[in-house]
């Protein structure tokens, strides 16, 4: 067995075993890294440099910044104002409330870009209103946690940043405007679905649509998604870079939540930073650790291995996106999405590039696919949020999952097979 192998078989059988073992993703990460580099003698001081190179990007400023924006919008009233909002516009409709969650997803996924935000916002108020009005709490349960995977594609989305890194530098205007309207695809398709259920069910239809009502909620929620304009258009107008249009949004968000709304004191903002500064934390160093790692599958060439071994199986594209979507499942229900963007992007993607596939389009592909996986056991973390919330246990709320996992494969297989979804946006703004 040649030194290659030999450190190929080191670094994957070390990996997997010290997350099987539930080591965290980054000791485990950072683990395998440091042994093969060692086994290889590597210099450390190359290896330190390359984590360090890997965490010293500008663009990675974006996601603190996101990340705390969605904080003190989420903490400061914008989600019941939301849900106001969507229960004025589609509310009338059979299974309003099921409706409401959705949309109020849509917004609220466009300011917090995070599926378990979302959830964590959302869910506390919907569920209990919709259990209330007569819906199933397992349903209520549901439609909560699908809806927020929107969260995730429409822009902005601190997930789209981190492809972006992995992928080295696929422009992030494109990602956001690539999600859009998947994003919006999927937001159809719960809706469908939801109103199935209520017919079949006899779920109740809410008060008749007034004008006057969605202008008022509407009046009360715009300084809420203002945040949203901020982002994407300073973005695509090219007056902000990427950073610097997350850095306005939380700007924005303090000006809002602070001064304008004025729900919460402002030494809450302690609690706030406190947050965010734990999940960046947990961000930039597993950014640090997955880039060592990167730099160690690119000089073992198991990115050029993986892909010659996959068209050696077959050569039929259709086949191999299927056999990528299937990976990305079930690698999605065992481990946390962030890592596997990190670890998974610098394999997959010369694959689909052999195949013609836009990096865009496989960004929006991957994250849509692993935004799935935070709804599957055992590891999913929206998933948990909603048994929280709930009080139900997670075999449950997973088999009453199902309808809702079959709705949101059919919308990724469009999303894969019919380009157009991701591409026709970024293609139109960015030329």
């Amino acid at each position: 067995m040649s030194v290659d192998q030999t450190a190929t078989l080191l670094l994957v059988g070390m990996f997997l075993g010290l997350v099987f073992l539930r080591v965290p993703m980054v000791f485990a990460i950072g683990a395998a890294t440091l042994a093969t580099a060692l086994y290889l003698g590597i210099p450390l001081m190359m290896m330190t440099q390359n984590i360090m190179k890997g965490i010293n990007v500008y663009t990675l400023l974006a996601v603190p910044f996101f990340i705390l924006a969605g904080e003190i919008m989420g903490a400061g009233g914008i989600s019941r104002r939301l849900i106001d909002l969507s229960s004025a516009l589609v509310g009338w409709i059979r299974g309003g409330l099921a409706m409401v969650n959705i949309v109020a997803s849509i917004f609220f996924g466009g300011i917090s870009g995070s599926s378990s935000a979302d959830t964590a916002s959302i869910g506390p108020i919907m569920i209990p209103m919709m259990e209330k009005h007569g819906y199933d709490r397992d349903f209520s349960t549901c439609v909560t946690m699908a809806s927020s995977v929107q969260g995730i594609l429409i822009p902005p989305s601190q997930n789209m940043v981190i492809f972006s890194l992995a992928a080295g530098g696929v422009s992030i205007g494109k990602l956001f405007m690539g999600g859009l309207v998947p994003g919006l695809l999927l937001a159809l398709a719960l809706m469908i679905l939801s109103y199935g259920y209520s017919i079949k069910r006899n779920y109740p239809v809410s008060e008749a649509f007034s004008l006057a009502t969605a202008w008022r909620t509407f009046k009360e929620a715009i300084w809420g998604l203002i945040t949203v304009l901020i982002v994407v258009v300073g973005v695509i107008s090219g007056i902000f870079t990427t950073t610097e249009s997350a850095a306005m949004a939380v700007i924005w968000a303090v000006f809002v939540t602070f001064l304008v709304y004025r729900e919460i004191p402002l030494s809450e903002l302690t609690d706030i930073l406190g947050r965010t500064v734990h999940t960046i934390s947990t961000i930039i160093i597993l950014v640090g650790m997955s880039t060592g790692l990167g730099w160690i599958l690119t000089y073992l060439r198991i990115p050029q291995k993986v892909s010659l071994a996959v068209f050696s199986l077959t050569g039929n594209h259709f086949l191999i996106l299927i056999m990528l979507n299937i990976l990305l499942l079930i690698l999605g229900c065992l481990v946390d999405m962030a890592s596997l963007i990190l670890i998974t992007t610098p394999i997959l993607l010369p694959i689909v590039t052999n195949l013609g596939m836009d990096p865009v389009h496989f960004g929006v592909l991957m994250v849509f696919n692993l935004g799935i996986g935070l709804l599957t056991p055992p590891v999913g973390t929206t998933l948990f949020i909603g048994c929280s919330i709930s009080k139900l246990p997670m075999e449950h709320l997973s088999r009453s999952m199902v309808p809702f996992y079959i709705t949101m494969a059919v919308c990724l297989m469009f999303i894969t097979f019919v380009p157009q979804f991701v591409m026709t946006l970024p293609n139109l703004l960015f030329k």
